[in-house]
């Protein structure tokens, strides 16, 4: 296949944030992330497994490495995987007082054919939980 290389995987992507204590209990209770502190405090970063969500958020100086237009608070389109099945994820979504906006619905994923539903952060952000389980 053109453009594939193996070894290559995405390590981090970027998430802002415009309430750190907020968006870190979303995050953790929702989402699952372990909450990292890193450079000056409030900066955290949120990381799932080997994958991580580096954090642009209010008195964090970004200084001049990154993206054009820096990501901003409610701009940021992610997907999770779900370890179950997709019911679940309503369920555990339910749990936490939040809406599902769409779904569930069949969507392609890096791991092939799975089932989707979307919900958003306190910014508004929107996120996506697929499951491979259906």
């Amino acid at each position: 296949m053109l453009g594939v290389t193996p070894q290559i995987r995405l390590d981090h992507s970027i998430v802002g944030v415009s309430n750190w204590a907020i968006s870190n209990r979303f995050y953790c209770d929702v989402v699952g992330a372990e909450v990292v502190p890193h450079g000056e405090p409030p900066r955290v970063a949120y990381r799932f497994g080997d994958t991580q969500l580096n954090v642009h958020g209010p008195g964090v100086d970004l200084s001049s490495n990154v993206a054009r237009l820096p990501v901003q608070p409610g701009n940021s389109d992610l997907c999770f995987m779900w370890p179950g099945p997709i019911g679940d994820a309503i369920a555990h979504l339910a749990k936490q007082g939040v809406e599902v906006e769409t779904g569930p619905v069949a969507r392609l994923g890096a791991q092939g054919d799975g089932i989707s539903v979307y919900f958003r952060d306190p910014d508004g952000s929107l996120l996506e939980f697929i499951s491979y389980e259906e």
